[in-house]
């Protein structure tokens, strides 16, 4: 069964216009912001949105977001992770709070820095801790030192993975298996081929191939992908790139911006892996932009023989707001009492009945659909199986009924992550949240098929 393209129109067009019945003060604040913002956004993404126009918001708490007209939207988007523990969480904005009357950045450290260390070492098994803005910074950093520990020039990747705006993590393999550019690299600062071996995820032979001859410094992933859609590791994959990874001497990054929704310490902790540097972002500041990357004991050794006292401050390393104090409280209070163990058990389990709830409506309207979950994060995808790598998933990408789906679910009061058909939970999701976007989705399956 598949969608019958005129149907979709026709929905899509009388979405859209209700949208814009419902949203007179958007409209009116897009087409002024659009005088003094390219596109009337302040950052080119925002126009993924799916209505004819952005949403302006009013405020966001908890799990919900009102916008300038008062409509309640159940956040299901929560800032593409960077909100996962909540609009506002209660201790962070305490501690945000006490830290602005102590000074917000210094260039020095505080007792804030020691916890965060320490907790970040406890849950993902790594002792030494740095601190970045963001994680696009974390995982550039890393890849710089892997550069330089090694000696080695090039890195490697997955296929459609996710880092930041790292520009050698742009490429992907055309027809013929040779890198090449992303669509949608812009303005890329040299040939990614240059720089990057690009490997299909789920594929231990393809690494295998692209770290035997020794140039290939780090290989960065996500243990699982997840922008371009989530695609789990088949079993023993992850153990197997460790293996790889580790006879070739290829420092191994697990970049857990997203994967984090695994559980409290990631995939990475989940399922007892072993990487050289982890990269985290995003979600460790409850909202006040922080990152950290991570490091073994033997690579941190490393680092401090390649790294000497006089260039520690130069060197492509660095950011004067790094490890702010500001930052790192709201670390602290985030991830000792808002993203706890307690909290992600509820989390999952809300994912998981917002999985079922998007299972049952595929199974009952016969869409050739399936749905896959990460711990807290769950995605519907337009194909009878889970994909099993990212070209896979982007090969049957349908933005026109992806854009539908997402409009039909905000014209009901839920707030999609906007790039893909994902799901996330916080601590403050409730079961009436994940019910409001059953509904919606069951509507309008039925409406579509």
């Amino acid at each position: 069964m598949t969608v019958a393209r005129a149907r979709l129109h026709q929905l899509l067009a009388a979405e859209a216009a209700t949208f814009a019945s419902r949203h007179p003060r958007s409209r009116a604040l897009h087409e002024r912001a659009g005088r003094s913002l390219l596109d009337g956004v302040p950052m080119n993404w925002m126009v993924k949105w799916a209505g004819p126009f952005p949403l302006f918001l009013e405020s966001a708490f908890g799990a919900h977001a009102t916008c300038v007209d008062g409509h309640d939207y159940a956040d299901l988007c929560l800032g593409d992770t960077g909100a996962m523990a909540g609009h506002g969480p209660g201790p962070t904005i305490a501690a945000v709070e006490r830290q602005l009357r102590h000074g917000i950045t210094t260039m020095l450290p505080t007792e804030d820095a020691a916890w965060a260390g320490e907790e970040l070492a406890r849950r993902f098994g790594l002792p030494l801790w740095q601190f970045t803005m963001t994680a696009t910074d974390a995982n550039r950093f890393s890849l710089r030192l892997a550069r330089e520990i090694t000696g080695r020039p090039l890195v490697a990747v997955h296929e459609w993975c996710y880092h930041g705006t790292v520009d050698e993590t742009f490429a992907v393999l055309d027809d013929d298996g040779r890198v090449t550019s992303r669509r949608g690299n812009l303005g890329p600062q040299v040939d990614p081929a240059v720089t990057t071996r690009v490997v299909p995820y789920n594929d231990l032979e393809a690494l295998e191939a692209a770290l035997a001859d020794g140039q290939v410094a780090a290989l960065l992933i996500e243990p699982a992908l997840t922008n371009v859609g989530i695609v789990l590791p088949t079993p023993g994959y992850l153990q197997g790139v460790r293996e790889i990874t580790r006879r070739h001497g290829t420092v191994l990054v697990h970049d857990e911006t997203h994967t984090i929704c695994a559980g409290p310490s990631g995939v990475t902790g989940a399922l007892a892996l072993e990487p050289d540097m982890l990269v985290i972002g995003k979600t460790i500041g409850g909202g006040i932009p922080a990152a950290a990357y991570g490091m073994t004991a033997e690579v941190g050794d490393r680092v401090r023989r390649a790294v000497t006292w006089e260039d520690s401050d130069v060197g492509g390393i660095g950011g004067t707001l790094a490890g702010y104090a500001l930052s790192l409280a709201a670390i602290r209070a985030t991830l000792g009492e808002v993203l706890t163990d307690a909290a992600f058990a509820a989390m999952i389990r809300l994912a998981e009945r917002w999985e079922r709830g998007v299972a049952k409506a595929i199974a009952r309207h016969g869409a050739p659909w399936s749905v896959t979950r990460l711990g807290a994060r769950a995605e519907y995808h337009f194909t009878p199986q889970a994909p099993r790598n990212g070209a896979e998933q982007v090969a049957h990408a349908d933005p026109e009924l992806e854009r539908l789906l997402h409009l039909w679910a905000m014209n009901r009061g839920v707030l999609m992550t906007p790039f893909h058909n994902m799901a996330l939970m916080s601590p403050a999701t409730t079961p009436d949240d994940v019910d409001r976007h059953s509904a919606a989705f069951d509507d309008a399956l039925a409406a579509l098929f």
